[in-house]
């Protein structure tokens, strides 16, 4: 199963209202769930979940003109390699094609996000360790 299989998978059952997911195929094998939630606070979760949905609509604000670099998967954002090392980018950096501007971890796993163009890096949008959405926008960047 490719990466792109594996993305499309998770993109699929976080739209969908599943609660877990298992899959097997051969040598591959992937289980998705989701956090239940306690018996008692059910009914606080119910518009939790509710507000869930408003996020997303906020998120397709930035329209993607190509000046942003998305997350490709679910997970969390990492802009350094360790947290005792600096940035893969800041501000103002110029970057190359291919070139690792961050990290996103899912399941244990840490995927490298390459720039898609040679390009100058105006604006970090998400902080340090916060969760990012599959299509949210990373990164604002000025092509080159």
């Amino acid at each position: 199963m490719t990466n792109q299989e594996i993305y499309d998978l998770i993109a699929c059952f976080e739209r969908s209202s599943l609660q877990s997911m298992k899959l097997s195929q051969q040598d591959f094998s992937i289980e998705l769930s989701r956090a239940v939630a306690a018996a008692a606070p059910v009914a606080a979760a119910a518009p939790v979940m509710a507000a869930a949905p408003a996020a997303p609509a906020a998120a397709p604000a930035p329209a993607d003109d190509g000046n942003t670099i998305t997350a490709p998967l679910v997970g969390t954002f990492y802009a350094a390699p360790a947290p005792d090392q600096p940035p893969f980018v800041s501000v103002g950096d110029r970057v190359k094609k291919g070139q690792t501007v961050c990290l996103i971890e899912a399941m244990k796993m840490m995927s490298e996000v390459p720039a898609p163009c040679d390009c100058v890096i105006e604006a970090v949008l998400k902080a340090d360790g916060e969760l990012a959405a599959f299509g949210e926008a990373l990164l604002r960047i000025k092509p080159c």
